[in-house]
């Protein structure tokens, strides 16, 4: 996290945006073999927990029942050249948004595993735009019972919620409206659009 207290955020509006237009993220733990991470789809609840699955096999998967973990959501990020700045006496810089999300950890139990599946395709279904959902029933119940026996479900409650929303806030409008311009010539357009959005 950058220390910048400019950069915080309490929106928690914005974090369960981030989290579900990002749907992917990283869960690290310190194992007895070592420090370990996993990129998974995430999906966070309604009481505010975040939930996701891992192979069977993963590294983590025996580890993190019960453990304290660290989740991370990273959202669009780049470059700031310090030629787009009015003033010469600038250095370039990295605008982003990031979320760490720490809590205990449980494993969920079949039913559970099997919402949280249904869910995150429901979700992710929703924006393909052509042709029918894919839903769980569309599978021979027998596989689709293999396929299970090989994820295993686990729920993070999140008890430190600690975001980074870098967007040149502590910049002057005219210069922050300069990097704007140039991130959109470089293509970046979403985090460009998050600095018009928020950090006025």
């Amino acid at each position: 996290m950058h220390p910048n207290p400019a950069f915080r955020s309490d929106d928690r509006v914005l974090h369960a945006a981030l989290i579900e237009e990002t749907g992917f993220g990283m869960v690290f733990l310190t194992t007895p073999d070592g420090p370990r991470v996993a990129h998974v789809p995430l999906l966070l609840t309604d009481a505010g927990t975040l939930r996701f699955h891992l192979a069977l096999g993963n590294a983590l998967t025996r580890h993190l029942d019960g453990a304290r973990a660290l989740a991370v959501v990273n959202g669009p990020d780049g470059y700031i050249s310090a030629r787009w700045y009015g003033e010469p006496d600038q250095v370039p810089t990295w605008n982003y948004l990031a979320l760490e999300m720490e809590g205990p950890v449980r494993r969920m139990d079949r039913d559970g595993l099997h919402a949280l599946l249904d869910a995150v395709s429901t979700h992710h279904e929703a924006r393909v735009t052509e042709g029918m959902p894919w839903t769980m029933d569309k599978m021979a119940r027998n596989k689709r019972e293999r396929m299970m026996d090989m994820i295993v479900g686990f729920e993070l409650t999140v008890e430190a919620w600690r975001p980074t929303v870098k967007l040149s806030q502590n910049k002057p409008t005219e210069e922050r409206a300069r990097v704007v311009e140039g991130l959109k010539g470089e293509g970046k357009l979403a985090l460009a659009a998050l600095m018009e959005q928020f950090g006025q």
